[in-house]
């Protein structure tokens, strides 16, 4: 019995050149090798098989009933090898069982994941995608598991085994719930920029997964002297929205997001006062994955849907 631990397996293509071609010349040919090296090769095959494998008849090479009884099964191996290289290199949707974790914030459980579904459902239904919570401080830590596929988040220095790839600016608007007493007093109708003085006295609701009290727009106002006051955090933007809509509270929130719910939600949508620069947000993941085609796949699907959010920003970082 051959020991395949011992075994090149380069050999075995020799073999198979061999018996298709009938010589060393027709094998050498295929193979792209000298004759002097298919017929070494051949002197390896006879050793470590233990039979002649050919014998000369003319000016070809006759196979032994041996190699004759080798021809199919080798075939269908060398075969069955292609397959399983080829397979790394290639990607059927259609037949794919296949699952990944997208990590984000609630935002994309709205403007993600919707069409994302629609989008499995007719083109991989048998891939499944599961939406996790984003932990701001332990991003790097879920991919590096691998049990994270992608993450979604705001661009800032990436570990050097993390590729990423900027999908959008998120741009912030105001919001408040309709007929909002204080805004309307002021005469301040949606669309308008709330001064700056009203919009550090009105309450603000955060979203903060962290439960810090303190955020986008902040850095904006220091600049310019001022504080707004926070009163609440809560870890997802949906909760955000339903203390605004039923209290007198505002909130910086994204753009994108509040058009879409602002007639569900009750709210109406503000200028900010100061000048906020819209954050790239990123698509991230380990770059051990960035050549796997189901992966390549499903990042382009993120891409179709995310990349034409933030139209709105025109704003350079």
């Amino acid at each position: 019995m051959t020991n395949i631990s011992g075994f090149d397996l380069n050999l075995l293509r020799v073999l198979d050149a061999l018996l298709r071609e009938g010589s060393t010349v027709g094998a050498g040919r295929k193979l792209g090798l000298s004759q002097p090296a298919v017929s070494a090769a051949l002197g390896r095959l006879r050793h470590a098989l233990g039979d002649p494998l050919f014998v000369r008849q003319g000016q070809g090479l006759v196979p032994t009933s041996y190699a004759t009884a080798l021809e199919g099964p080798l075939k269908e191996v060398l075969q069955d090898l292609e397959r399983v290289l080829a397979g790394a290199h290639r990607f059927d949707p259609a037949r794919a069982k296949l699952d990944f974790r997208i990590s984000g914030t609630d935002f994309f459980a709205t403007m993600l994941m919707p069409e994302l579904g629609a989008r499995l459902q007719s083109e991989a239904p048998g891939v499944r995608l599961q939406l996790v919570d984003l932990v701001p401080d332990h991003y790097a830590e879920a991919l590096e598991r691998q049990n994270v596929a992608l993450a979604l988040l705001p661009e800032h220095p990436f570990p050097a085994w993390i590729a990423h790839e900027p999908l959008f600016r998120a741009e912030f608007t105001v919001i408040a719930r309709h007929d909002h007493p204080a805004l309307a007093t002021a005469g301040i109708a949606p669309g308008d920029s709330i001064p700056i003085d009203l919009f550090c006295a009105l309450g603000h609701v955060l979203c903060s997964p962290d439960g810090r009290f303190q955020g986008l727009g902040d850095a904006a106002l220091e600049r310019e002297g001022r504080a707004r006051r926070v009163v609440m955090s809560v870890p997802v933007f949906e909760g955000v929205l339903q203390v605004v809509a039923t209290s007198d509270f505002i909130a910086l929130f994204p753009r994108d997001l509040a058009e879409h719910r602002a007639q569900s939600a009750g709210i109406s949508l503000y200028s900010p006062p100061v000048t906020i620069i819209p954050p790239q947000i990123c698509m991230i993941w380990h770059l051990r994955h960035t050549a796997d085609p189901a992966h390549v796949w499903l990042r382009g699907i993120v891409r179709d849907i995310l990349a034409p959010l933030g139209r709105y920003s025109t704003r350079a970082p």
